[in-house]
């Protein structure tokens, strides 16, 4: 049995994080957390080449300096990009300025190799920010993404069918559905990736970037 909450949050608690954006009017939006590495990040965009949909890629600002051929990749196959911070912050646990400084330092990376105009897209590492630091990123320009639909699959105990049940459980008219590009996740990821996007497609659901 599934428990709603750890899935897919109730409005009432989204409102902890009140402005940030947890769902979309229309379609899925696919999105990815901790990449770009070399060990995952290809495979993933192997299977979103074959199945013909984009994705949204939250990346680490380290990640990119130590494979930035990959983020190239990400955006010339036209897929969209959005800061994860630079060192995988925990917000919580750090000031609004040094938080602030490690933001800008993904966001520095990020546009040297995207020229794109769109308004920038930040996701809090681990889904935790304090509200000083998310006024301090919306007066900055950022739209502070969260998730409708958090698929677990860094969960070492959740096997790939069950990820499978929680995306069609909990996928609705405007989600924004997270999985992760690491290591961690990667064995049941991509298994269950080229599932959920076929459950998708024939469910009649249009995959966007946000």
């Amino acid at each position: 049995m599934l428990f709603r909450p750890l899935y897919q949050f109730p409005t009432w608690l989204q409102r902890l994080y009140r402005g940030a954006t947890w769902r979309r009017d229309a379609a899925v939006y696919l999105t990815f957390d901790d990449g770009p590495i070399p060990e995952v990040t290809p495979h993933i965009l192997a299977i979103l080449r074959e199945k013909q949909v984009k994705a949204t890629f939250f990346v680490v600002g380290d990640n990119v300096r130590k494979y930035p051929e990959l983020l190239d990749q990400i955006v010339s196959e036209g897929h969209r990009v959005g800061n994860h911070t630079f060192h995988h912050l925990p917000g919580l646990k750090t000031s609004v300025a040094e938080y602030m400084r490690d933001v800008s330092a993904c966001d520095e990376l990020i546009h040297r190799h995207s020229r794109r105009k769109e308004k920038p897209l930040f996701r809090p590492p681990y889904g935790r920010i304090r509200r000083s630091q998310m006024r301090e990123l919306k007066n900055t320009g950022y739209e502070v993404i969260l998730w409708d639909v958090l698929t677990h699959d860094y969960n070492l105990r959740y096997s790939a069918d069950k990820l499978l049940q929680i995306v069609q459980r909990y996928t609705r008219e405007g989600s924004i559905v997270v999985f992760h590009d690491s290591l961690k996740s990667a064995d049941r990821m991509l298994t269950v990736l080229p599932q959920v996007i076929d459950f998708w497609l024939a469910n009649g659901y249009e995959l966007k970037t946000l």
